[in-house]
């Protein structure tokens, strides 16, 4: 008898389903992984759910094991926490992250997998490929000893970096979010909260994660002179208007962008994407990243939850997707 796994699958865009799908025999230098945790982004996931990925960005996008094409028919996610049940013998057993879509049970490259450190819970790792873009994000950033950071967005991608800044020495970070009950997320993770107009400013940094008209316009109000702001977001298919007039170029301000799909030139010579991945992954030894997770469900609900998730009925951070154990 062939094997099979169970898969989800965007039909359409706001339309998904769970199929069944083949499961190939793994090769020689393969593993085959059993899902236990994946995770679903509210920012990215949902957007290609919605169909807002541009054409011109198609390629850009797609996801390491990613099915279909966008908008759909496709087989989209890269949040996925396995164990390993065949492979060499270095990983058998062993609890591992990989950036694969929503799927019961997976065949990959044995290089596609990361071990998840001891001290990291499995549940929590689904979180790696987003604290990796923290840290992507951070490198770009090189934020220094003493520096006034607002981090402006409390969304997943924003928690994350305010929960790795919260670790620097000497610095005053402030979250910031149109949502005064993300104040509670950011007293989890250790650092300030604000209101937007009520977030300090004269800020050497400002990283904007909200993906707002509004949001980046006022990064560019609460830095000194000469400070830059990091630009996490990811518009999709929208026009945004960007306020570079009146002191924008006397105040000698600079916006950049930043994007996880290369490593920051700044360590691009010396790491790669799996040291940056492990570095993640390092990081989530500390408990204070629970925060961050939201909500969970089981697998079998995926297509009643997506749809809610991306409509914001499902308000969430990241919502874990539970899978069910190996004898169930």
């Amino acid at each position: 008898m062939p094997r099979v796994a169970c898969a989800f699958w965007l039909n359409a865009p706001g339309q998904g389903e769970i199929r069944t799908v083949p499961l190939p025999d793994p090769g020689a230098d393969e593993v085959l992984v059993r899902t236990l945790w994946s995770g679903v982004s509210r920012g990215t996931e949902t957007l290609v759910f919605r169909g807002g990925v541009p054409v011109s960005q198609h390629s850009v996008m797609r996801a390491p094991f990613q099915e279909g094409d966008f908008p759909a028919p496709l087989k989209y996610g890269y949040l996925n926490v396995g164990v390993v049940e065949e492979g060499p013998s270095a990983l058998l057993g062993r609890t591992v992250f990989c950036l694969y879509p929503h799927q019961t049970h997976f065949v990959v490259p044995a290089s596609a997998v990361t071990p998840v450190p001891d001290a990291v819970p499995a549940p929590r790792a689904v979180l790696a490929g987003t604290v990796e873009t923290a840290v992507n994000a951070l490198w770009d950033a090189a934020p220094l000893v003493g520096d006034r950071i607002a981090v402006i967005g409390a969304g997943m991608v924003g928690c994350s970096v305010a929960a790795v800044l919260a670790r620097y020495p000497a610095v005053r970070v402030q979250l910031v979010d149109a949502d005064p009950a993300r104040g509670a997320t950011a007293k989890a993770l250790g650092v300030d909260f604000a209101l937007p107009s009520d977030a300090l400013g004269d800020c050497d940094l400002v990283v904007h994660a909200s993906a707002t008209e509004e949001g980046l316009a006022r990064s560019l109000e609460l830095l000194a002179p000469e400070g830059t702001v990091i630009e996490l977001s990811w518009y999709g298919d929208r026009q945004v208007s960007l306020p570079l007039g009146e002191a924008f170029h006397s105040r000698r301000l600079v916006v950049r962008s930043s994007q996880v799909g290369a490593v920051s030139p700044a360590r691009r010579a010396r790491r790669t994407f799996a040291d940056r991945l492990a570095l993640a992954l390092d990081l989530l030894a500390d408990p204070a990243f629970d925060a961050l997770i939201t909500g969970e469900s089981a697998f079998e609900e995926l297509p009643g939850v997506l749809p809610r998730l991306a409509s914001g009925a499902l308000p969430a951070l990241c919502h874990r997707i539970r899978y069910a154990p190996a004898d169930g």
